[in-house]
């Protein structure tokens, strides 16, 4: 671990991405706050996020190809001093009284684009950085920083948010906690600045792919073909896709109606409950960065029993009425998703070659953001019915996809030989092409 911050580049990364992540923890207590407290409407709220995670999911492949003929370092960049002005700009709305919900569509729209470029380029970075025999305890500190500024973050932002409780009156109509809210987003508008400015006093990162000479496009095909061609990679992506849609919305939009409907607290208690998954996310990363690598079939049932159990705690939340079980349940399943998330990223990583990580990056930054909006537009619309049918049902879905990937163990392969077979089959293809 001590090699990886004596690399001036990666310590400059970490500590950017740390404040950044940071300050995302805010915006994630912040934002559906914002929403229920304009709105009391939770279908509102899952329209929000849904209007941030479309653009995001439409832009993200084609910004994995933009970031293999680019430079990812000035694409991050831009990004952060694009999302600082939002960000600002909705912060002093808020704090002068003038906030109102198109102010927070217009918001998660220009985040969604803004993200579906950043995404697939901070991903490719750390490869770009580091040795391969470095990755895992690379992609470990840099996860584990984020789940530890997801327990330090959701706590700190409840607590301010509930800090200023009081209320105001905006756009007509009464709620409380937003001159809270508003500090809450301005840390996160300064969060992108510190991040920005790490990034400029890091050196040139040059493009991987930057004498391409076809159309983006044409990239972003042999890209795909590249990346289905592969059982272990396709099966990764795919199993990446479903986990997450199952939880986005749920976490994003159940939880948060729960906590201020159900349990004593409110935005306090939702921060703590968040706070729980980042701890078991931040000890199942640090796990997997220091225990003995598994073989692929262990990882396989392994990950099976992990997504079963992750089904038995979302179904149970859709029942709880007391903030700490509903916390200890999230730090369990944050637990196992830290640790199967570092394994199965630096799987990815190790079996990509360098000319298409941007490219394979924004596939599986698409399986975990990319149906998102579609999970929390359904969220909001199934929570009025019953919490009991939202988290019921994401239970069920986990417990499918652990029967799923327990029979198709056979790909789940973490080999280098793996990695050899996939660079000559994608070099034969790129040369019966040019012919």
């Amino acid at each position: 671990m001590k090699t990886l911050f004596a690399n001036r580049d990666y310590r400059l990364l970490f500590i950017g991405q740390s404040a950044s992540h940071l300050g995302d923890q805010f915006q994630l207590i912040a934002l559906p706050w914002l929403v229920l407290s304009l709105t009391h409407d939770p279908l509102q709220l899952g329209a929000v996020l849904a209007v941030a995670g479309i653009p995001r999911a439409l832009l993200m492949l084609v910004g994995g190809a933009i970031a293999d003929r680019h430079s990812p370092r000035t694409i991050m960049l831009a990004s952060d001093a694009a999302r600082f002005a939002m960000t600002i700009a909705l912060a002093a709305m808020i704090l002068t009284g003038q906030a109102q919900l198109w102010m927070v569509y217009l918001l998660a729209l220009g985040f969604g684009i803004v993200s579906g470029f950043f995404m697939p380029a901070a991903e490719a970075m750390v490869p770009r950085l580091l040795d391969k025999n470095e990755l895992e305890g690379g992609n470990a500190a840099m996860m584990g920083s984020n789940q530890l500024a997801s327990f330090i973050g959701p706590v700190l932002a409840g607590l301010i948010i509930a800090a200023f409780g009081a209320g105001a009156d905006v756009a007509g109509t009464h709620a409380a906690s937003l001159a809270g809210i508003g500090v809450a987003f301005a840390v996160d508008a300064f969060s992108f600045a510190a991040s920005a400015l790490a990034l400029a006093f890091m050196r040139h990162i040059p493009a991987a792919n930057a004498d391409a000479r076809t159309h983006p496009l044409v990239d972003l095909a042999e890209g795909a073909r590249y990346t289905w061609s592969s059982a272990h990679l396709r099966t990764m992506i795919i199993a990446i896709g479903v986990a997450n849609f199952l939880v986005m919305g749920p976490m994003f939009v159940g939880l948060p109606v729960i906590a201020q409907s159900r349990l004593t607290g409110g935005a306090a208690a939702y921060g703590a409950i968040m706070a729980a998954a980042g701890v078991g996310s931040l000890a199942g990363m640090l796990a997997a960065g220091s225990l003995p690598k598994p073989s692929g079939r262990l990882f396989a049932w392994f990950a099976s029993a992990l997504f079963a159990s992750f089904g038995i705690a979302l179904g149970a939340l859709g029942v709880v009425h007391a903030t700490w079980i509903a916390a200890s349940l999230m730090f369990v399943t944050g637990l196992g998703n830290g640790y199967i998330a570092v394994i199965a990223m630096t799987s990815i990583q190790r079996a990509t070659t360098e000319q298409f990580m941007g490219r394979v990056m924004s596939f599986v930054m698409l399986a975990m953001v990319g149906l998102a909006p579609v999970s929390q537009a359904i969220s909001g619309a199934v929570i009025r019915i019953s919490p009991i049918a939202l988290f019921g049902g994401a239970g069920l879905g986990f417990f499918l996809l652990a029967a799923w990937t327990a029979t198709v163990s056979d790909v789940w392969k973490f080999d280098d030989g793996h990695r050899e077979d996939i660079v000559i089959a994608a070099s034969t293809r790129l040369a019966a092409e040019s012919v």
